[in-house]
Protein backbone atom coordinates (compact mmCIF):
# COMPACT_ATOMS: atom_id res chain seq x y z
CA UNK A 1 0.00 0.00 0.00
CA UNK A 2 1.41 3.30 -0.97
CA UNK A 3 2.49 5.43 2.01
CA UNK A 4 0.61 8.20 1.55
CA UNK A 5 -2.68 6.30 1.52
CA UNK A 6 -1.61 4.44 4.62
CA UNK A 7 -1.02 7.63 6.37
CA UNK A 8 -4.39 8.68 5.62
CA UNK A 9 -5.97 6.19 6.57
CA UNK A 10 -4.39 5.38 9.74
CA UNK A 11 -5.12 8.85 10.69
CA UNK A 12 -8.50 8.89 9.63
CA UNK A 13 -9.04 5.44 11.48
CA UNK A 14 -8.30 7.61 14.48
CA UNK A 15 -9.99 10.79 13.83
CA UNK A 16 -13.51 9.21 13.03
CA UNK A 17 -13.14 6.57 15.70
CA UNK A 18 -13.29 9.98 18.14
CA UNK A 19 -15.53 12.28 16.44
CA UNK A 20 -17.11 10.00 13.73
CA UNK A 21 -17.70 10.36 9.97
CA UNK A 22 -20.42 13.35 9.30
CA UNK A 23 -18.13 15.27 12.27
CA UNK A 24 -14.60 15.15 10.54
CA UNK A 25 -13.50 16.98 7.53
CA UNK A 26 -11.17 16.38 4.91
CA UNK A 27 -9.10 19.27 5.95
CA UNK A 28 -8.76 18.38 9.29
CA UNK A 29 -7.42 14.87 7.97
CA UNK A 30 -5.60 16.07 5.46
CA UNK A 31 -3.52 18.58 7.72
CA UNK A 32 -3.19 15.36 10.47
CA UNK A 33 -1.45 13.56 7.69
CA UNK A 34 0.38 16.34 6.66
CA UNK A 35 -1.31 15.49 3.04
CA UNK A 36 -2.08 17.88 0.16
CA UNK A 37 -5.57 17.82 -1.12
CA UNK A 38 -4.49 16.26 -4.47
CA UNK A 39 -3.19 13.33 -2.51
CA UNK A 40 -5.98 12.65 -1.04
CA UNK A 41 -7.80 12.55 -4.44
CA UNK A 42 -5.15 10.57 -6.03
CA UNK A 43 -6.36 7.74 -3.33
CA UNK A 44 -9.72 8.03 -2.89
CA UNK A 45 -12.74 9.42 -5.15
CA UNK A 46 -14.66 10.81 -2.41
CA UNK A 47 -14.72 11.04 1.30
CA UNK A 48 -17.47 8.18 1.09
CA UNK A 49 -14.67 6.30 -0.49
CA UNK A 50 -12.48 6.75 1.78
CA UNK A 51 -14.25 5.62 4.96
CA UNK A 52 -14.94 2.34 3.11
CA UNK A 53 -11.30 2.02 2.90
CA UNK A 54 -11.26 2.89 6.61
CA UNK A 55 -13.52 0.36 7.49
CA UNK A 56 -11.40 -2.26 5.32
CA UNK A 57 -8.21 -1.94 6.95
CA UNK A 58 -9.53 -1.65 10.38
CA UNK A 59 -11.33 -4.94 9.56
CA UNK A 60 -8.21 -6.49 8.28
CA UNK A 61 -6.72 -5.43 11.51
CA UNK A 62 -9.71 -7.40 13.53
CA UNK A 63 -9.17 -10.14 10.78
CA UNK A 64 -5.34 -10.83 11.66
CA UNK A 65 -6.52 -10.80 15.46
CA UNK A 66 -9.31 -13.52 14.64
CA UNK A 67 -6.78 -15.61 13.26
CA UNK A 68 -4.31 -15.17 15.96
CA UNK A 69 -6.53 -15.91 18.29
CA UNK A 70 -9.29 -18.06 17.54
CA UNK A 71 -7.07 -20.41 15.64
CA UNK A 72 -4.54 -21.21 18.17
CA UNK A 73 -5.12 -24.75 18.59
CA UNK A 74 -2.60 -24.47 22.26
CA UNK A 75 -5.50 -22.97 24.18
CA UNK A 76 -9.41 -24.65 24.41
CA UNK A 77 -11.58 -23.39 22.04
CA UNK A 78 -13.46 -21.34 24.59
CA UNK A 79 -10.08 -19.92 25.91
CA UNK A 80 -9.70 -18.48 22.82
CA UNK A 81 -12.82 -16.78 22.19
CA UNK A 82 -11.77 -15.11 25.46
CA UNK A 83 -8.14 -14.32 24.05
CA UNK A 84 -10.13 -12.74 20.46
CA UNK A 85 -12.12 -10.45 23.02
CA UNK A 86 -9.06 -9.09 25.16
CA UNK A 87 -7.44 -8.30 22.63
CA UNK A 88 -10.23 -6.29 21.64
CA UNK A 89 -10.09 -5.15 25.00
CA UNK A 90 -6.58 -3.91 25.21
CA UNK A 91 -7.29 -2.16 21.57
CA UNK A 92 -10.45 0.12 23.33
CA UNK A 93 -8.02 0.84 26.35
CA UNK A 94 -5.31 2.07 24.37
CA UNK A 95 -7.95 4.10 22.47
CA UNK A 96 -9.32 5.43 25.49
CA UNK A 97 -11.95 3.59 25.96
CA UNK A 98 -13.88 5.03 22.02
CA UNK A 99 -15.60 1.41 21.89
CA UNK A 100 -15.63 0.00 18.62
CA UNK A 101 -15.09 1.56 15.77
CA UNK A 102 -17.91 -0.51 13.38
CA UNK A 103 -20.47 -0.07 16.33
CA UNK A 104 -19.89 3.72 16.02
CA UNK A 105 -20.15 4.05 12.61
CA UNK A 106 -22.36 1.78 11.96
CA UNK A 107 -25.22 3.58 14.28
CA UNK A 108 -23.98 7.23 12.81
CA UNK A 109 -24.69 6.09 9.57
CA UNK A 110 -26.57 2.64 8.85
CA UNK A 111 -29.79 5.02 8.86
CA UNK A 112 -28.59 7.07 5.99
CA UNK A 113 -26.82 5.29 4.05
CA UNK A 114 -27.14 1.79 2.19
CA UNK A 115 -23.25 1.55 1.28
CA UNK A 116 -22.34 2.04 4.72
CA UNK A 117 -25.33 -0.27 6.42
CA UNK A 118 -24.43 -3.43 4.97
CA UNK A 119 -20.69 -3.25 4.30
CA UNK A 120 -20.41 -2.77 8.22
CA UNK A 121 -23.03 -5.38 8.83
CA UNK A 122 -20.98 -7.52 6.37
CA UNK A 123 -17.55 -7.29 8.89
CA UNK A 124 -20.09 -7.85 12.27
CA UNK A 125 -21.06 -10.77 10.56
CA UNK A 126 -17.72 -11.83 9.33
CA UNK A 127 -16.70 -11.86 13.43
CA UNK A 128 -19.73 -13.80 14.24
CA UNK A 129 -18.80 -16.43 11.27
CA UNK A 130 -15.32 -17.09 12.58
CA UNK A 131 -16.27 -17.19 16.75
CA UNK A 132 -19.11 -19.49 15.48
CA UNK A 133 -16.45 -22.23 13.94
CA UNK A 134 -14.27 -21.86 17.52
CA UNK A 135 -17.89 -22.45 19.12
CA UNK A 136 -18.86 -25.19 17.43
CA UNK A 137 -14.98 -26.87 18.10
CA UNK A 138 -16.41 -26.02 21.77
CA UNK A 139 -19.57 -28.02 21.19
CA UNK A 140 -18.02 -30.67 20.00
CA UNK A 141 -15.32 -31.42 22.77
CA UNK A 142 -17.87 -31.22 25.17
CA UNK A 143 -17.01 -27.37 26.53
CA UNK A 144 -20.70 -26.37 25.38
CA UNK A 145 -24.09 -28.12 25.79
CA UNK A 146 -24.31 -30.82 22.51
CA UNK A 147 -28.05 -28.94 22.18
CA UNK A 148 -25.82 -25.13 21.27
CA UNK A 149 -26.20 -23.39 17.91
CA UNK A 150 -22.76 -22.24 17.68
CA UNK A 151 -23.75 -19.83 14.63
CA UNK A 152 -26.70 -17.97 16.60
CA UNK A 153 -24.23 -17.98 20.03
CA UNK A 154 -21.70 -16.08 18.05
CA UNK A 155 -23.75 -13.51 16.68
CA UNK A 156 -25.24 -13.03 20.33
CA UNK A 157 -21.98 -12.79 21.82
CA UNK A 158 -21.01 -10.58 19.11
CA UNK A 159 -23.99 -7.91 19.81
CA UNK A 160 -23.48 -8.56 23.33
CA UNK A 161 -19.92 -7.12 22.83
CA UNK A 162 -20.92 -4.32 20.34
CA UNK A 163 -23.77 -3.13 23.50
CA UNK A 164 -21.11 -3.24 25.88
CA UNK A 165 -18.80 -1.53 23.45
CA UNK A 166 -21.20 1.42 23.14
CA UNK A 167 -21.06 1.83 27.22
CA UNK A 168 -17.78 1.20 27.66
CA UNK A 169 -17.40 4.52 25.23
CA UNK A 170 -20.23 6.06 27.49
CA UNK A 171 -18.47 5.27 30.59
CA UNK A 172 -14.91 5.57 29.34
CA UNK A 173 -14.23 1.87 31.93
CA UNK A 174 -13.47 -1.53 30.28
CA UNK A 175 -16.18 -2.49 33.23
CA UNK A 176 -19.08 -3.20 30.67
CA UNK A 177 -16.75 -5.05 28.24
CA UNK A 178 -15.48 -7.39 31.15
CA UNK A 179 -19.28 -8.14 32.35
CA UNK A 180 -20.11 -9.09 28.87
CA UNK A 181 -17.65 -11.55 28.43
CA UNK A 182 -17.86 -13.04 31.54
CA UNK A 183 -21.53 -13.19 31.46
CA UNK A 184 -21.65 -14.58 27.86
CA UNK A 185 -18.96 -17.17 28.24
CA UNK A 186 -20.62 -18.23 31.98
CA UNK A 187 -24.19 -18.96 30.22
CA UNK A 188 -23.02 -20.57 27.01
CA UNK A 189 -21.25 -23.33 28.93
CA UNK A 190 -24.08 -23.74 31.19
CA UNK A 191 -27.20 -24.05 29.11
Amino acid sequence: MHETRQQLIVVGLRLMLQRGYHALGLQEILAEAGVPKGSFYHHFASKEDFALQVIDAYQRRVHELLEATLTDVRHPPLDRVRNFFSGVREAYEMEGYLGCFLGSLGQELSGTNERFRHKIDDCLTAIAAAHAVCLEEARVRGDLPSTCDARRTAELLVNAWEGAALRSRLLRSARPLDEILDFCLAAMASR
